[in-house]
């Protein structure tokens, strides 16, 4: 077991190791980029990755405090899914949910791999191989679908 403070650290310094991976690969459109923070550009959309004691994940966020504004944007990523199924070549799960607790919309695309635990020093190339490729794949097609969120900001 890991007090809370290993676990934090263990945890910063998976996320330390992933951004020296990255750092080298530049942006779809030729820049730098932080990829462990990557700004989408477009307020309520995130892009994010986490990494815990049974899985890792990447994903597509829309949380709007505005709800019919999260449905449009759902819906403008939902028009732009032909072009993610070709950047991305896998499918990932769409979830939808209008409303929570908090009154924000939210909305996701995520995909996870099962089995992993950051904690474990020798997961950390499992995780590193699953979220770098879809990372760069999903910057790929944000290059190019970024475009389609310019009015709705």
């Amino acid at each position: 077991m890991y007090s809370r403070n290993q676990a934090s650290k263990l945890t910063q310094e998976f996320w330390t190791v992933f951004g020296a991976y990255m750092k080298p690969v530049p942006s779809a459109d030729g820049g730098r980029v932080n990829w462990q923070n990557y700004r989408t550009g477009v307020r309520h959309l995130y892009f994010r990755m986490q990494a815990d004691r049974s899985r890792a994940s990447i994903s597509i966020e829309i949380q709007h405090p505005d709800p019919l504004l999260g449905e449009l944007y759902f819906e403008q990523l939902q028009a732009l899914r032909p072009l993610f199924q070709n950047e991305l070549g896998e499918s990932w799960v769409w979830l939808s949910a209008p409303s929570n607790e908090t009154s924000i919309s939210e909305y996701s695309v995520r995909k996870e791999l099962e089995g992993v635990n950051v904690l474990n020093r020798e997961h950390w190339p499992r995780i590193i191989s699953f979220l770098k490729p879809r990372m760069i794949a999903l910057d790929g097609f944000w290059s190019q679908a970024k475009y389609g969120f310019e009015g709705l900001c």
